[in-house]
């Protein structure tokens, strides 16, 4: 997997500075914006995206600054408590579509899914572990084998504890992932990491109804 494009100047800098604000990739917010808008309007979603202070939406040219996917969540959340899930879920899928259509390697996806599954999975979460901030921010990513992951923003020290849907964003970006890459039965989900702290996410990734021989392919070629 690779970053949301070469970063520019002020981007690298920002990088290389700790007191810098954390970084995301665009289309955090970019597909967020096109599901509010193709199901409940261009006025719902002016609206909200007002509200998050986002007044231009990104090109997808470089990285943006985290904060701006963090409060379009939390105002989808206030602007509808139930349908802000379906739009996080929708817009994680159009995310990791993205991804393999864009920053993958044709090879790459190509191996990934004729590799037998326990070792796609396990190239494919290494891979995302290499390039996590693109995704996960200020947050630590750390995978826990092939099969399930962290994203820790206990030292972030957020002001507000982040929106329910960042969750569902982030199970939805890797069910896709996995979906399409290593085995079209994986889905992923929250999972209790027996901690008060919410700004721990910890997700697992199952197979539901997966052959059970080792040589299968994720998508019809």
């Amino acid at each position: 997997m690779y970053p949301e494009r070469a970063l520019g100047t002020q981007d690298t800098a920002a990088l290389a500075d700790e007191n810098a604000p954390a970084l995301i990739g665009p289309h955090a917010v970019i597909h967020a914006a096109e599901v509010l808008q193709e199901s409940f309007g261009a006025l719902a979603c002016q609206t909200v995206l007002a509200h998050a202070r986002i007044e231009t939406l990104p090109s997808g040219e470089c990285m943006i600054p985290e904060i701006e996917a963090l409060r379009l969540h939390r105002w989808m959340a206030m602007w509808d408590p139930v349908a802000c899930f379906d739009v996080a879920e929708e817009a994680a899928r159009r995310t990791a579509d993205y991804i393999i259509a864009n920053r993958m390697p044709a090879l790459a996806v190509w191996l990934l899914r004729h590799l037998p599954a326990q070792l796609a999975a396990l190239i494919l979460i290494r891979a995302i572990g290499r390039h996590a901030w693109t995704f996960a921010g200020a947050g630590r990513f750390t995978p826990h084998g092939p099969w399930a992951f962290t994203i820790d923003r206990s030292a972030v020290d957020d002001l507000v504890r982040p929106p329910e849907t960042l969750s569902i964003w982030y199970a939805a970006v890797f069910a896709r992932l996995y979906q399409r890459l290593v085995d079209p039965g994986c889905q992923c989900s929250r999972l209790s990491t027996g901690s008060a702290n919410p700004s721990i996410f910890r997700f697992g990734i199952v197979r539901r109804g997966a052959p059970q021989d080792l040589h299968r392919r994720a998508e019809p070629r």
